[in-house]
This record gives structure tokens, C-alpha cells and sequence, in this order.
């Protein structure tokens, strides 16, 4: 036990202390929606703030990873980082003054989203660096823990600190929690060196071809890669037809809660990579559980009315989301050399998450446009209110029927070609 905690101090110490940073920046975040929210009222104008700050990271990643993979990690992580900060910094200074308007936030955001854009990929590599290859499974696990435990509480300690204390006091904890991760990484860590003395000098654009060129040559990678962009293409309409399923039915509170299970089932579901044995075909692992939740998630709840069933249907669909994504995190730290992580993880990135914003808009213009009229036509036809229900709401039932569908035709399909493919550890 001494021996496994010495392994992984270097991690644990950049897991929590960075986790504990990303859990004050999505705090800050969170309150500044909710600042907007207030002075707008426009639901547009603070879906803005996270379009800017994701757009840098789809369509800038292939360059960023080319640049972490071209100059120190550590310096990397640690000028992102306090160029983030200095944004932040910004905006207390804009917010003081009473000067802070909608367009600073937009372009201090998209800025923001840059540095992230950079970091990632960085800190991916470090974390390769730094862990033995035999915990990969378990570090990952960590990773996904966090990344969930920040999804859950980010909201409710924004939205508890900025009405009790305001929007300063919610910076100045965003900054309490970068001077940590700072100094730690600063003073605790370090990275050993990569020896790929040619990266140093190739250009940007040619490293970002090397990582595209990669991939090319390893389709087991490209096609797990293109799994996950189906995969991120539905469930992100599902995210946008979720609200119109269960508000119109149930309330906003209950969809509170519906909401709330996938955050929970994730946080259990991030114990399964640290506590099972390594699989025998991550491969396996990753579609059979996509199948599963993609599967019977959308079907339960296309074809339900309760809300109980509703939040079943959500545990289902999220609580293996953590195993799926640590087995993916292994096989790309074992199959792509150190040296090209960066670039990698980069192009990883943007064809991996492009098709996020395609599905959340997909999935609401399906629903408003061709499912919710067509289920209005068809309200008098005894199949299709068997199966999907009455009034507002049952075309979003239909679609989650669609995206169901897709979903198992998605993964049935990649599974087969995957198959061609072996991988070991």
C-alpha cells in the first residue's frame, strides 16, 4: 500500500490539486450564467458564454496539441493556467467597476476555452509521465471520478455561494483554488523529459499533420475515436430532448432530478475502473457499454411516463459512462507513443466532441420542427398515443425512440468493425 501510494504521489498531488482548480473555474462559470441570466433574461445570450468558450477547444485542438507536444509540459500546463487566472482576474476587476457588459464575458470566455485548449492535451501527457503503466486503469478511474463529482456540486456551490455572497466572493474562491493547483504543480512537480528532440524544431503545422497522420495509420484508435463522435452525436441530442420530454409532463423540479441522476450514477460508476480487474478486450468494454446505455436508456424513456422510471432510465444510461472512458484513456496511453500524445489527444479532441453542438442543435430542431407536429397531427391515432403518449412532450418521446434507434445502430455497427481489431495491454 506505501509502496503503490509513493508510485502515484506525483499524480495524486496534480489530480486533486488540479480538480480541485477546475471545480473553482466551473464555479465561476456557473455564477457568471447566472449574472447574465439576471441582466439579459435571454436564454441565447447565456447559451453564448458556452459556445465561446467550446469553440476554441473543437476547432483549435489539433493546433494546440501540436504546440503541447512542441514545448515543456509543465511550463505549458502552468502559462495556460495563469493566463486563465488573468481572465478571471479581469472580470472581478470589470464587475467591481460596474463596467462589466455581455461582450467582455463572450470574448474573455472564448479566450478562457483557448488556454484550455492548450492545457488539456498537456496535462494528458503529464499524467502518462508521471503514472506506471499498471495504474493506468485505476488513475483514470480517479480522473472520471473528479470529473463527475465537479458536474454534480459545481452547480449547487455556485449557485449557494453567488446568492449568499455574490459574484466576488465566487472569484475570489475561483482564485483561492488556481493558487493551489499553481504552487503545487510549481513546487512539487516534476516531469520527466521526452527525448523527441525533433519536435522542438518542426513547425506547428507539420506536428499537427503528424497527429492526423497517426491516426490514419492506426485505425484502431481512428475508429474508436469515430465510435465516441456517434456516440457524443446522440447523447447531445438527447441532451437537448430531455428538458422537452419531462418538463411539459412533470415540472422543472422534477426534471431537477431526473438531471441530478445521471451526476450520481457517474460518480458510482467512477468507483468500477478502480476496483475491477483489467478486462480482457477494452475494446468489448467500450461499445458493449455504449450499447447498453445508449440502448436501454432512450427506449425506457420513450415509452415512459414516470418519472421514477425516467430517473432509472438515466442511471442506466450514465453509470457505465466512467468504465467506457477509462478503458479508452488505457488503450490511447498504451497504442500512442509519449512523444505523440499531444498532438494526438488533440486531434483526438476535435473529432471526437465536433459533433456535440450538431446533436444539442439536431435534437431540439427534430423535436420543435417534425416530432412535436407530428405527434400533434396524429393525436386521434390510437398506435402511435399507445406508444408515445398525448400532448406536448410526446414528440420528444418519439425522438428519444429515433435517437434510441440510432444510438443501437451506431454501436452494433462500430462493434462489428472494432472487432477487426486486436488490442492487449
Amino acid at each position: 500500500m506505501r509502496n503503490r501510494i509513493k508510485e502515484l504521489r506525483d499524480f495524486y498531488i496534480i489530480w486533486s490539486t488540479q480538480s480541485l482548480s477546475q471545480l473553482g473555474s466551473a464555479i465561476t462559470g456557473f455564477a457568471l450564467t447566472l449574472w447574465m441570466y439576471e441582466k439579459t433574461g435571454s436564454a441565447l445570450s447565456t447559451a453564448m458564454l458556452t459556445i465561446c468558450t467550446y469553440a476554441p477547444y473543437v476547432i483549435m485542438s489539433i493546433f494546440a496539441g501540436a504546440i503541447t507536444d512542441k514545448f515543456d509540459k509543465k511550463k505549458t500546463m502552468l502559462i495556460c493556467d495563469l493566463l486563465a487566472a488573468l481572465t478571471t482576474v479581469i472580470v472581478f476587476v470589470l464587475y467591481k467597476t460596474d463596467t462589466l457588459v455581455m461582450w467582455h464575458l463572450y470574448v474573455i470566455n472564448a479566450f478562457s476555452g483557448l488556454m484550455n485548449t492548450v492545457q488539456q492535451p498537456a496535462s494528458e501527457v503529464a499524467y502518462t509521465l508521471i503514472v506506471p503503466k499498471e495504474h493506468y486503469q485505476k488513475t483514470s478511474g480517479f480522473q472520471q471520478l473528479s470529473r463527475s463529482l465537479i458536474s454534480i456540486g459545481n452547480p449547487l456551490i455556485a449557485s449557494a455561494l453567488y446568492v449568499l455572497a455574490g459574484l466576488d466572493v465566487v472569484i475570489a474562491v475561483d482564485l483561492l483554488t488556481f493558487a493551489i493547483a499553481f504552487m503545487a504543480l510549481l513546487l512539487y512537480i516534476r516531469l520527466p523529459e521526452i527525448q523527441d528532440g525533433e519536435s522542438n524544431n518542426d513547425s506547428v503545422l507539420k506536428l499537427a499533420k503528424e497527429g492526423l497522420k497517426f491516426l490514419k495509420e492506426t485505425p484502431l484508435i481512428l475508429t474508436v475515436i469515430l465510435f465516441m463522435s456517434g456516440v457524443n452525436l446522440t447523447a447531445s441530442a438527447f441532451d437537448a430532448v430531455l428538458p422537452a420530454l419531462v418538463i411539459p409532463r412533470a415540472g422543472n423540479g422534477v426534471y431537477g432530478i431526473v438531471t441530478a441522476c445521471s451526476g450520481v450514477a457517474m460518480v458510482a460508476g467512477s468507483f468500477l475502473p478502480m476496483i475491477l480487474p483489467k478486462p480482457k478486450d477494452r475494446v468489448r468494454v467500450i461499445y458493449l457499454t455504449m450499447l447498453f446505455a445508449l440502448g436501454i436508456e432512450n427506449f425506457l424513456l420513450a415509452f415512459s411516463r414516470s418519472p421514477v422510471l425516467w430517473c432509472i432510465g438515466q442511471i442506466i444510461g450514465w453509470v457505465f459512462v466512467p468504465l467506457m472512458a477509462a478503458n479508452q484513456n488505457v488503450i490511447m496511453r498504451n497504442v500512442i507513443p509519449v512523444e505523440l500524445q499531444g498532438r494526438v489527444y488533440a486531434c483526438r479532441n476535435t473529432l471526437q466532441f465536433f459533433t456535440i453542438p450538431i446533436g444539442l442543435f439536431l435534437g431540439g430542431f427534430f423535436v420543435d420542427t417534425i416530432c412535436e407536429p407530428f405527434m400533434e397531427m396524429n393525436k386521434d391515432n390510437s398506435f402511435w398515443t399507445m406508444l408515445f403518449g398525448t400532448g406536448k412532450g410526446s414528440g420528444a418521446a418519439l425522438m428519444m425512440f429515433i435517437l434510441g434507434v440510432t444510438g443501437t445502430v451506431i454501436c452494433i455497427t462500430s462493434g462489428q468493425i472494432m472487432k477487426r481489431y486486436k488490442y492487449t495491454d
